[in-house]
């Protein structure tokens, strides 16, 4: 192994113990045990922050971009083997309105080491580069997790990945995302992306005005469940998805899902088929009693599949 190979390993392993004793920190945690300790006030990530350029370094892990609503600062946590990549998935997550208002040091695998760690097993289980790119307001990027599902949201991750693709010449994506996650990324579908070699939706939030209604979380039938009435539904913009005859659009849910109604999901992959382009709609188990978080790592084990599909093509075919 070269001399540089040898640094990267032992960077490698000291990473990894240093995340194991913040995830161990992490999970002692209740009313009678104290708040679990960082090694620095840089060590924790902050939430619902305004954007601060002398806070956005132009280094790897952030992203500076100047989006209609105003600048922001996008985090990305990426795994060891991304630059100049063929094919690397880039992941969003589900809401995190439940944990937004604790201290960050009590949100789970909140820290930079612990986001990276998450990124590189993900790669390593994928056989594919990964990287997480954290929401407006969560994790560390700029921005009110409040306004999720809103423009603001938007039109800051879809400029955050022109910038990460530019930044590590990247020559395609695949996009995963659970939940509201999987609402982000049709989203960035419909303001016209191009290469993206396949987007993974699992139980995503789609008619989120008739969602909100279904789920009596609606301010007179005129917000979605966030109160806002500035939400942006993939569904009302499918005619913005670009054209592109190789992409895969794959949707799995739950029928029994109580959080983001199936029939909904079903509407959206109705639409995005009946506008010409090709899309897949999956059922699959998920966890009683919500039935809403799909069981067996189900997307991220399709968008390796599909990443590895994307890269040889006669290959890995579902």
């Amino acid at each position: 192994m070269s001399a540089s190979g040898h640094v990267r390993r032992h960077a490698r392993f000291a990473l990894l113990l240093l995340a194991l004793a913040q995830t161990a920190c992490a999970q002692r945690t209740g009313p009678d045990v104290p708040a679990p300790l960082v090694a620095s006030g840089d060590a924790v990530l902050h939430w619902n922050q305004p954007a601060v350029r002398a806070n956005c370094p132009d280094r790897a892990g952030y992203l500076w971009v100047q989006p209609v609503e105003g600048p922001a600062c996008i985090r990305y946590f990426a795994s060891d083997d991304i630059e100049g990549a063929r094919i690397a998935i880039v992941q969003f997550s589900g809401d995190r309105d439940s944990v937004m208002d604790q201290a960050p040091t009590r949100i789970p695998e909140n820290t930079e080491a612990l986001r990276t760690l998450d990124a590189q097993r993900s790669r390593d289980r994928a056989g594919v580069p990964w990287i997480f790119v954290a929401r407006p307001g969560t994790y560390g990027s700029s921005g009110d997790h409040r306004k999720r599902r809103q423009p603001v949201e938007f039109h800051a991750l879809d400029a955050a990945l022109d910038a990460l693709m530019a930044r590590h010449k990247l020559q395609r994506i695949v996009i995963v995302g659970h939940s509201g996650g999987a609402t982000a990324g049709a989203a960035l579908l419909t303001m016209g992306r191009t290469r993206i070699a396949c987007a993974v939706l699992t139980s995503g939030a789609f008619g989120l005005l008739e969602r909100a209604r279904l789920l009596g979380r609606s301010k007179d039938g005129l917000t979605d469940t966030t109160g806002s009435t500035q939400f942006y539904d993939p569904l009302d913009h499918v005619g913005g998805i670009a054209r592109d005859a190789s992409r895969r659009i794959v949707l799995i849910g739950n029928r029994e899902d109580q959080n983001t109604p199936f029939a909904l999901q079903q509407r959206f992959a109705d639409a995005v088929a009946k506008a010409g382009h090709r899309i897949e709609i999956r059922t699959h188990a998920a966890e009683p009693p919500e039935f809403h978080d799909l069981t067996d790592r189900i997307g991220l084990r399709t968008a390796s599949l599909c990443a590895r599909e994307a890269m040889f093509p006669s290959q890995d075919r579902p």
